[in-house]
Order: structure tokens, then C-alpha cells, then sequence
């Protein structure tokens, strides 16, 4: 059961660290260069790893903006 524990919070921190990444790409422009990592799965893998950060930042974005709680300054 520890084990199960463990890979959740790993999963959790690796999103999480794809999700930052995605806002700095999005507020400053820069972004980690995929082509310093060998060509095929890896590359592969890494560019999947940025999407799932895009896809978490773009729902929490839509949540922020459709929300009450949020306004734009």
C-alpha cells in the first residue's frame, strides 16, 4: 500500500512540475528545448510530459476565468 502511496505523490509532483513549466512557457515564452534530448521515445516522451502540463494549466485557466472567485486586474 506504501508503494501505491509513493507512485500517486510521484505522479502528483511530475504534474505538477509539467503545469509550472507550462505557465512559464506561457508567461515568458520560454520552454525546455526538446531537441537536447535524443530523437525517438524519449523526445516522444518528453513532449507528452509538456502536453499533460498544457492541458492542466488550460483547465485550471477555464476554471479561473469562469469563476466568481477570480477576477482580471
Amino acid at each position: 500500500m506504501a508503494m501505491l502511496g509513493r507512485l500517486v505523490h510521484y505522479s502528483v509532483d511530475a504534474v505538477l512540475l509539467s503545469t509550472v513549466l507550462a505557465g512559464i512557457r506561457r508567461s515568458s515564452g520560454f520552454t525546455p528545448n526538446p531537441a537536447q534530448i535524443p530523437e525517438g521515445t524519449p523526445r516522444s516522451l518528453f513532449e507528452r510530459y509538456l502536453g499533460v502540463g498544457e492541458t492542466i494549466f488550460d483547465m485550471a485557466q477555464a476554471t479561473a476565468v469562469n469563476s466568481q472567485y477570480f477576477k482580471k486586474s
